[in-house]
This record gives structure tokens, C-alpha cells and sequence, in this order.
């Protein structure tokens, strides 16, 4: 750490723990030997289980240890075990990878671990001489409830992202979509430039305007309003911009286009040297151009100027501005 002063250890203090690291490798090597066998023996004991809880307790990350351990209970340990008792395991393999997470979030193969654990959890018990699905809802339930926590400890975290996804398409009970809508407001009003965020309220848009459960023209006017409040409050962040390309989409709609226009250049007003205002003018300047008003001098003029006004501000992407002036010029001299 900085402005921290260093201790100077002593040989015999250095000497002591190089010899400590020694042994962690020693005591590491000779598990992963001794997992590894039983692995090629095809050994489904309750002894090579718990040797490989002690293995991924110190390497989360060896995923042939995590699929050595899957087979030791679908050999070994299922064939004998109730259905209750099933459950009770998959819980404690739950329960496992949550201490794992909360010290590895971003490792893939404790969530995939989670996804074959949640595959495999029985129905339920036998209610009314018929299975129920109380197992099944309950894990499934909790495990929405851990996602959560674990997005309130990393917002941005994508593997957490993704697996909310699978696990909300996953559910026994389906969850309303538009109480997916809310939560990520609730995410993106705490921090405007969580990617992840907007781009699963997309995902949650298309299916709604798919199913026909929302108006698209509405509901695009209302969420453009969201956005509006993005940009304004950080117009540096790309976030929201990204976002507002997807939601105008090829900008068939020439009011709402020309409507965003206007904002945007009221925001340059207040943020003259804004990258993201200039090049979302170019764009959907272009888009304009392109689609409803092609032989527009005034809007090739504009986009022109934007592009040298940007190629002056972020010279690293002034080869990027020049070729779209090009495409702009081009484009004029087609028609």
C-alpha cells in the first residue's frame, strides 16, 4: 500500500516463510496426487468426496475436481440416498460454493456447480399421494435471494448477471417479467453506469413487447425519459448511451429521432466538450440522414463539424471520425 513504510524482515523470519509456502505446496501437491488417483480408480467413497472439498476448499478453480466430485454423487452416493436425503446434499453443495463466492465471485466454475446442483434437486415430497414441487420451488427461491446478494456486493458483476438470467428462465413458478423491470431500476438509479443493468432491461423489454404485455411506443417514450436522466447526470459515462442507440433502434421513428436530437444538442449546450453528445449527433444525424431527409446539406454540414470538433478533442479516434466523415461525403455525392 502507499505512504505505508516497509518492515525489513529478518533472514530467519524470511527463511520462515519461504519454509511455511514449502509446506502449503507440499501438503497442495500431495492432495491433488491423491485426488487424482481416485479419480482414475473410478472411486465413489465418502472418502474421496471430503478429499475433494479439502482440494477445492484451496482451488475453487479446478474445475476436473468439481466434475470428479458430481460423479462421486450420482455413482457413489445417490443410488443409496432417499430423496430427501438428496435434497439435503444438493443444500450443503449450495451452501458450499455461497462460502466459495463470497471470496472467488468471478469464478465460472462454482456457478456452474450451482446450475447442475439446482438441476438435480427432487421435486419434493409426497403430498396427497402425489410429488410435489416444494423442493424445487424453495432452492430455486433461495438461490434468486443469492444472486441479489451477491449483485449488491458487485453490481457489475456479468457471470452474476448471466446467471440471474438462467436462473429466472430456470424457475418452477415463473417470476412477472415486470417485477424484473423493477429491480433493475432499482440497480440502475443506484449507479447510472451499470452496464449489465441496462442491458438486462433490454432483454426484459423485447420479450414484454414480444408478448404484446407493454405499448413499445409508450414504453419506449417513458424509458427514454430514464435515460434522459442518465445522461444529464453523467453525460461521460457510455452506459446510457449505448442503451438509447439500442432503445431508437434503425430510427425509423423520425418525431421520437428528432425529438432526441434536440435534447441531446441541449445537453451539448450545457457540456461543450462532451464525446458522447457529439458522437451520438453524428449518429443519429446520419441516421436522419439516411432514413428520412437524404438530401440534407445542413445535416451533412453538421455531422462534418461534429466529426472535426471530435476528431479534435479524442485525437486516439481521429482515423474513426475521419472515416465517417468519408461515409458522410460519400454518402452525399451517391445521391
Amino acid at each position: 500500500m502507499h505512504s505505508v513504510r516497509r518492515v525489513r524482515q529478518s533472514q530467519a523470519a524470511i527463511q520462515a516463510n519461504k519454509e511455511r509456502e514449502r509446506s502449503k505446496i507440499a501438503e497442495y501437491l500431495a492432495l491433488t496426487n491423491d485426488v487424482i488417483s481416485r479419480k482414475k480408480n473410478k472411486e465413489w467413497s465418502m472418502d474421496a468426496f471430503d478429499a475433494t472439498q479439502r482440494l477445492l476448499e484451496k482451488n475453487p478453480e479446478f474445475y476436473t475436481v468439481w466434475n470428479y466430485r458430481r460423479n462421486i454423487m450420482l455413482n457413489g452416493i445417490f443410488p443409496d440416498s432417499t430423496s430427501e436425503q438428496i435434497n439435503n446434499i444438493l443444500a450443503s453443495e449450495l451452501m458450499l460454493t455461497t462460502t466459495a463466492l463470497k471470496e472467488h465471485p468471478k469464478v465460472y466454475w462454482l456457478w456452474n456447480h450451482r446450475r447442475w446442483c439446482l438441476q438435480n434437486i427432487p421435486d419434493g415430497p409426497i403430498v396427497e399421494d402425489k410429488p410435489s414441487l416444494q423442493w424445487r420451488i424453495d432452492s430455486w427461491n433461495k438461490e434468486l435471494a443469492v444472486v441479489e446478494k451477491m449483485l449488491n456486493a458487485d453490481a457489475r458483476n456479468f457471470l452474476a448477471w448471466n446467471y440471474r438470467r438462467y436462473v429466472l428462465a430456470s424457475m418452477p413458478i415463473q417470476r412477472p417479467e415486470t417485477a424484473e423491470l423493477a429491480y433493475t431500476t432499482r440497480k440502475i438509479s443506484s449507479s447510472f453506469s451499470n452496464f449489465s443493468a441496462w442491458h438486462q432491461r433490454s432483454k426484459i423489454y423485447t420479450s414484454l413487447w414480444r408478448s404484446g404485455e407493454l405499448d413499445p411506443v409508450k414504453s419506449r417514450d417513458e424509458e427514454l425519459r430514464l435515460i434522459h436522466n442518465a445522461i444529464y447526470t453523467d453525460p461521460d459515462d457510455q452506459s446510457a448511451w449505448i442503451y438509447h442507440r439500442w432503445l431508437i433502434g434503425s430510427g425509423e421513428n423520425e418525431k421520437q429521432l428528432m425529438r432526441e436530437i434536440t435534447v441531446i444538442e441541449e445537453l451539448l449546450n450545457e457540456q461543450p466538450d462532451s464525446k458522447w453528445c457529439m458522437d451520438s449527433l453524428v449518429y443519429y444525424n446520419k441516421l436522419l440522414l439516411e432514413k428520412h431527409r437524404p438530401y440534407s446539406t445542413e445535416l451533412r454540414e453538421k455531422c462534418l463539424a461534429l466529426l472535426r470538433r471530435l476528431e479534435d478533442i479524442d485525437p486516439p479516434r481521429r482515423h474513426r471520425y475521419r472515416e465517417s466523415g468519408d461515409f458522410v461525403v460519400s454518402h452525399s455525392v451517391a445521391l
